[in-house]
């Protein structure tokens, strides 16, 4: 339909008499309407792509453009591009997209994609076509088509053999990305969204195929043969209505169910699940803000159950009729038991906080708040962007934790549930250590427009505020993109700030840069390709865009023999990518829950449950100890590489880096950048570490002495983050005499805040680096992390080195590897086992003893 009907219906202009106003069309996202693109949390749509909309739903199908993709791992491997593909699909005026791609009967490069003009009023369609000269001899063409009045999509595939010899056609449907989906009576394929809050289902329907007796995988098609296959791809507020839009898009006899929770004092219930019979499975439909919830469904008795976290099930039976609609019998429930949450500063000023609760009943089952990728209920925690909420929970007893990162103590409290009770927990969270001067940032995280995860971005931001992460740069994967906008739409610029930037990502080496300018109307917001040098990645990312001097660098979770030793992997060294060290600014030296800076060797051995085999695995903190005595002074940085929200979250290690402001909002990047090149910079998974020397000198920078230095230590902890033990390495090697423990030095290391403040005297006869390593031997950080990964971790902190020269030269590295060779990329568990035995760090297996032989005794000679 022509855009001026569109308009004129929105206007409420009257139509000429016998007319009728059709919503349905198709348009490419150009020239001014990229505006009409519709939005979500998997929304993926950019300029030229188009647009497929009637009065029900709106999509996009995306265009004929190199490297498209909806993300940066839709789909891996070279032929990974996915022109011609459903990407994105809501309800009409929705912006509630949770769809990555449907690609039917698969994807790959497309010869074109266009609209198509349809002669059935109130219709639209866009077509993919792939030529039989480009897809080896068979011809490809998908339809997508709306039609007013169906909330979904028809999309009509034809595969046909233009060659003279028989063709295997793979008929696999590409769907990605869901957790909770399943198929009913083999024609029906349902999905429900990652995170159920949001409220959203899909169905994809088979409606008819000829040429085939059977799809889903391989078929063979005949010389000048073809196979057509129907389907139709709904969507609803929930699983359940979409499947019931499908049921109807069909053909199928249904009728519109709705109904209404409540609570007794008749407020909306908007949190419970409604579970909808369909053979042996029971789809989920979710109540809208108002308590509704609707449906389509087939005729017949239905019994509807009704669950919600902390309620009495409930369950609602009615008679559905052949077609219109029924109202379900109204429902009133009870409340929900509840803990209402009021967490304040020592200010009395609302924050992000975390909850976490240990069920205390026994036999209680684990609880399950949600899924690990949002932030407002995750298997037992919740993230909050401000300190007033509430979390429902089923009646026990708990013990609930309150806690918002290491630089605050934690509220713990014991408390028994009622059904229907609301306990109100009320506290101050006060921040314990003086970190003023000094930020904490975490320069590595993800959400979902990465590609390989699902976390909602909300989630992550939210997760990162209430970990007490000051700054945090934007690094999806491939893509530019700016937290920001969200940052301030959750209320959280007072707690945090943000800079644009990408994690450029491939087979080999990734890289985090920042700052660049995203433009979110191109692919990958303009982000440039990988490449498989590093060297390349480093000189592109410095210079895309414009040469910004502040613009920061830093190869992730980075695989340092082959970056430094060994390029082709062949065991051999042969350098590495030569001069890659002086293109990044840093590296990840911690990259998620290790704590190894002092393991004392390049490797560990491990065997994994169940496994026979053992393997072996570097140790990067070591690896980076030895470059450090090359003369490779690069910055190290700690990061949680978040993917998801409980788990492999975020707050695993903070990076403390000067700051001229203690308030986030007002952090400025040019001043961070240039403190961060300098490696000005300490690593932290929870202790408060200050490093100095009696002039003043700070991590990362360089220092005259004269036959030694003094080191000013300070480390501050908080209620669940100690220490018992300070050890200085010289040139990365553990000095024996500047190992400080609980144990042995029960005066210099203390148990409040401050748990070790002194001058530290390092006596040194050449040129030397000296890291501070401030850690626990006996604690772990539990009570910050509950459940999660971290909990497991031990309380640790080191800073970037301090390099010392002594003989007034300037500084010159010792070249020491650290009793081990720089390792090449080729190492086998056995011979990591003996060099591990060798060097102390592992204890020889004892040696069976030999079986023992029992004597042939010659056979007695037979009697005549």
């Amino acid at each position: 339909m022509k855009r001026t009907v569109l308009i004129a219906g929105l206007l409420g202009l009257a139509w000429p008499a016998g007319s009728i106003a059709h919503a349905a069309e198709a348009f490419e996202a150009a020239l001014g309407r990229e505006s009409e693109l519709p939005r979500g949390k998997e929304a993926d749509g950019i300029r030229g792509d188009f647009v497929l909309r009637n009065d029900k739903i709106e999509a996009v199908i995306s265009h004929n453009a190199p490297r498209r993709r909806a993300n940066m791992s839709t789909f891996y491997g070279d032929d990974g591009v996915t022109p011609g593909l459903l990407y994105d699909l809501t309800l009409r005026g929705a912006n509630n997209d949770q769809l990555v791609a449907y690609g039917p009967c698969g994807h790959g490069p497309v010869s074109y994609v266009k609209t198509v003009a349809t002669k059935e009023d109130g219709t639209a369609a866009v077509e993919s076509v792939t030529t039989a000269a480009k897809n080896g001899g068979v011809f490809k063409r998908t339809e997508y088509r709306v039609r007013d009045g169906l909330a979904g999509v028809f999309v009509t595939t034809i595969l046909r053999n233009e060659t003279d010899k028989p063709q295997k056609v793979s008929t696999k449907d590409d769907l990605t990305r869901f957790e909770s989906d399943g198929d009913l009576d083999g024609w029906i394929r349902w999905m429900d969204a990652i995170n159920p809050a949001h409220k959203c289902g899909y169905a994809r329907a088979n409606l008819k195929v000829t040429g085939a007796d059977k799809i889903g995988g391989d078929v063979e098609i005949a010389p000048g043969k073809e196979v057509v296959i129907s389907r139709f791809f709904a969507v609803g507020r929930s699983p359940a209505e979409a499947v019931g839009e499908a049921l109807a898009a069909k053909g199928e006899k249904v009728a519109t169910v709705r109904g209404t929770l409540k609570n007794a004092d008749g407020s909306p219930i908007t949190s419970a699940s409604v579970l909808v019979p369909n053979g042996k499975t029971k789809l989920k439909a979710y109540p809208d803000d108002k308590g509704v919830f609707t449906f389509k469904a087939a005729p017949g008795p239905l019994v509807l159950d009704v669950e919600d976290i902390g309620r009495e099930p409930a369950s609602i039976q009615l008679t559905v009729p052949d077609s219109g609609e029924i109202t379900a019998p109204a429902v009133a429930m009870k409340a929900a038991t509840r803990i209402r949450f009021d967490i304040t500063d020592e200010k009395g000023v609302s924050m992000p906080v975390k909850a976490h609760f240990e069920p205390l009943d026994e036999g209680a089952p684990k609880l399950d708040l949600g899924p690990k990728h949002r932030a407002h209920g995750c298997v037992d925690q919740y993230f909050s962007e401000k300190g007033q909420f509430t979390v429902q929970l089923p009646t026990g007893k708990y013990r609930v934790f309150v806690v918002r990162g290491p630089e605050y103590d934690h509220i713990m409290k014991e408390v028994e549930l009622k059904p229907a009770q609301e306990f109100v927990l009320k506290g101050k969270l006060t921040r314990v250590v003086d970190t003023k001067g000094w930020i904490s940032m975490d320069p590595h995280n993800h959400s979902t427009p990465s590609g390989d995860n699902v976390c909602d971005t909300d989630g992550r931001l939210i997760n990162l505020a209430a970990e007490h992460i000051e700054f945090a740069p934007t690094t999806e994967h491939n893509r530019f993109y700016d937290w920001k906008p969200l940052i301030e739409k959750l209320g959280l610029a007072p707690f945090m700030s943000t800079v644009p930037g990408v994690e450029l990502t491939g087979r080999r080496a990734h890289f985090n840069s920042f700052p660049f300018t995203p433009d979110p109307m191109l692919q990958d917001g303009g982000a440039p390709e990988w490449n498989d040098d590093p060297r390349i990645n480093a000189l592109t990312l410095r210079r895309w865009q414009t040469e910004e001097p502040t613009r920061w660098i830093q190869i992730n979770h980075p695989d340092l023999p082959n970056l430094f030793v060994d390029r082709d992997s062949d065991g051999i060294a042969d350098g590495g990518f030569v001069g890659i060290g002086g293109m990044i600014d840093g590296y990840e030296s911690q990259n998620g829950a290790g704590t190894d800076i002092l393991y004392g060797a390049p490797f560990k051995v491990s065997r994994t449950a169940g496994s026979l085999a053992a393997k072996a695995s570097f140790v990067r903190e070591f690896i980076w100890l030895q470059l450090l005595n090359q003369g490779h002074r690069i910055t190290a940085v700690g990061v949680a590489d978040a993917h998801s929200v409980y788990g492999n979250g975020v707050g695993c290690w903070h990076n403390y880096v000067p700051s001229t402001t203690d308030d986030p909002a007002k952090i400025s990047w040019p001043e961070v950048s240039a403190h961060m090149k300098k490696g000005h910079l300490i690593l932290s998974s929870g202790p408060y570490l200050e490093v100095t020397t009696a002039d003043g000198h700070i991590a990362g920078e360089d220092v005259r002495g004269n036959g030694g230095i003094d080191l000013k230590v300070k480390v501050q902890c908080n209620t669940w983050a100690g220490i018992d033990r300070v050890q200085i390495l010289v040139n990365g090697r553990p000095e024996p005499k500047l190992n400080f423990t609980r144990a042995a030095n029960p005066d210099m290391l203390g148990k409040g805040v401050v748990q070790f403040d002194r001058t530290i005297h390092v006596p040194l006869q050449q040129d030397a680096h000296l890291i501070v390593v401030a850690t626990s031997e006996s604690e772990t950080l539990k009570i910050g992390y509950g459940t999660s990964d971290y909990a497991k971790m031990r309380p640790m902190a080191y800073n970037n080195p301090i390099y010392v020269d002594i003989d007034g030269h300037g500084f010159t590295p010792n070249g020491d590897t650290l009793g081990y060779e720089l390792p090449g990329m080729k190492i086998d568990a056995d011979k990591a086992r003996e060099k591990l035995i060798r060097g102390g760090l592992m204890k020889a297996e004892p040696q069976k003893p030999e079986a023992k032989k029992e004597e042939v005794k010659p056979a007695k000679p037979a009697k005549p």
